[in-house]
């Protein structure tokens, strides 16, 4: 009996100490099992500089966000919104710009039109039967007046300019500012889903900012050699030592 009793004894000492050393494992692994969820959240978001957390208040959720923003200031909600907005508009316009300039070019010194250079072409057209540089300003004042104060409604109060004061039937479906849909701005039905419209909405601001990248290199271009980008574009690739920038004279 007193054998007994003592094996008794020592599986329940055993037991506790057991169970002591499954609670401290439990708890060692339990913060070490938080920390690995929270390296995995860091990691999951993608950052324009590796090893650099990005600004605080950018947190992945706008597109094309990669925490880019050292002077903060995106910092105010509010003034995060318009900003959000310029560039979505500033990237639309550079994308028609780029391919405004391109296209031409391209036609012309393939031979399958004959237009003006992009920096020449409001030249060429003042003054001739279409119209007067003058009265073009001010068509255009007008009518992106009347664009840019809806815009600017819209942004105030979501949803407010969805309906179409001339053609109510191509009233626009979209609920998120800068994003109207609708027969008018979304005429092939595309991004039928959340994760499409996600993808979309990113590769549009991706291109963008291409466009706008570029566009400054066109104006450049245009001041340093006075031609176009083709042009300088197959210059350089007839002769990649001696046509580059650096070799430009800016008295042109």
């Amino acid at each position: 009996m007193a054998a007994i009793a003592r094996t008794v004894s020592l599986t329940a000492r055993t037991s506790v100490v057991q169970g002591k050393k499954v609670r401290n494992v439990a708890r060692t692994a339990a913060p070490q099992a938080a920390r690995g969820v929270l390296q995995v959240r860091a990691a999951s978001k993608a950052v324009w500089f590796p090893g650099n957390p990005g600004a605080a208040h950018l947190d992945g959720t706008l597109p094309g966000d990669y925490g880019f923003d050292p002077l903060s200031l995106g910092s105010d909600a509010e003034m995060l919104k318009w900003f959000q907005q310029a560039e979505l508009m500033h990237c639309r316009w550079a994308m028609v710009g780029a391919a405004g300039i391109l296209l031409p070019e391209v036609a012309t010194i393939f031979g399958a039109g004959d237009l003006p250079v992009w920096f020449e072409a409001g030249e060429q057209l003042n003054g001739t039967q279409f119209t007067d540089g003058v009265t073009l300003f001010w068509i255009q004042m007008l009518l992106m007046n009347w664009v840019e104060v809806r815009r600017f409604m819209d942004m105030k109060n979501p949803g407010s300019q969805n309906q179409d004061p001339i053609f109510p039937q191509f009233a626009v479906t979209g609920t998120e500012v800068g994003y109207p849909g609708g027969r008018w701005f979304n005429p092939f039905s595309m991004a039928a889903t959340d994760e499409k419209m996600v993808e979309y909405k990113t590769k549009e601001v991706k291109n963008g900012r291409l466009a706008m990248v570029a566009m400054v290199g066109f104006a450049t271009q245009a001041f340093v050699t006075g031609q176009g980008p083709v042009a300088n574009l197959m210059q350089h690739m007839a002769d990649p030592a001696h046509n580059t920038f650096f070799t430009q004279s800016f008295t042109n």
